[in-house]
């Protein structure tokens, strides 16, 4: 059940999903429904999800929403003149954000403080699944991204082996090779001393906008 709370802050208590209050300020709904009043659509409301949550690039989102992108599982704020949605596999990531908007001379600033996305640090008593994904994401695409690109972990099997998938400006890479050898396995395995080996399972045939040819280039991440 979703209760709304009318104070200072208007806001949403999801007790029953883990997550915990998201305040938005009388401002930031002011700010909101100026934006959706621009836009001419009935209907329209904001949503906000977080991308990458519970790494160092988790980062919050908020889009215009029409009803018929929602996907069913979110939280709805019933805000003065619109709804606010938050993602239902954003929710438990959002416990204690807040959301204000402050007016300046130059029109204002939207501030969305969610201290609590990026999660923890994986401890050596974490599972190994979690600890290869937070240094893929936080030390490894970082410096993929230079380059347009990313990777992402497929499945790590049963000898410590890790599949790994490149995308963007890696898919197709000329150099893959390289980054793959003396970049990513290189650092997975110094963090990871589990790991025992690293592979490339992407069809980099595929690849539409590599960042090297074949014959140029140099690691995205040495």
């Amino acid at each position: 059940m979703v209760l709304f709370r009318r104070r200072r802050l208007a806001g949403i208590d999801m007790g029953g999903s883990g997550a915990g209050m998201i305040d938005i300020s009388e401002r930031a709904q002011q700010h909101f429904l100026r934006l959706l009043s621009q836009q001419g659509i009935e209907g329209l409301g904001i949503r906000l999800r977080v991308t990458a949550p519970g790494t160092p690039a988790a980062n919050c989102e908020l889009e215009f929403c029409e009803p018929i992108d929602l996907a069913g599982g979110e939280w709805t704020i019933e805000c003065a003149g619109f709804d606010f949605h938050v993602d239902g596999e954003s929710a438990s990531w959002l416990d204690g954000a807040s959301i204000d908007f402050e007016p300046n001379v130059t029109g204002g600033q939207l501030n969305i403080r969610a201290p609590k996305i990026k999660g923890d640090i994986p401890g050596a008593e974490a599972g190994l699944i979690e600890r290869v994904r937070y240094v893929l994401e936080a030390e490894i695409n970082p410096k993929l991204a230079s380059h347009g690109g990313r990777v992402s972990l497929l499945e790590i099997d049963a000898n410590g082996v890790v599949l790994l998938q490149f995308g963007g400006g890696c898919h197709g890479c000329g150099m893959v090779d390289v980054t793959l050898k003396q970049g990513v396995e290189k650092t997975l395995r110094e963090r990871v001393p589990e790991i025992t080996a690293v592979r490339d399972a992407t069809d980099h045939a595929g690849g539409e906008k590599p960042y090297y040819s074949k014959a140029e280039g140099k690691s995205a991440v040495a």
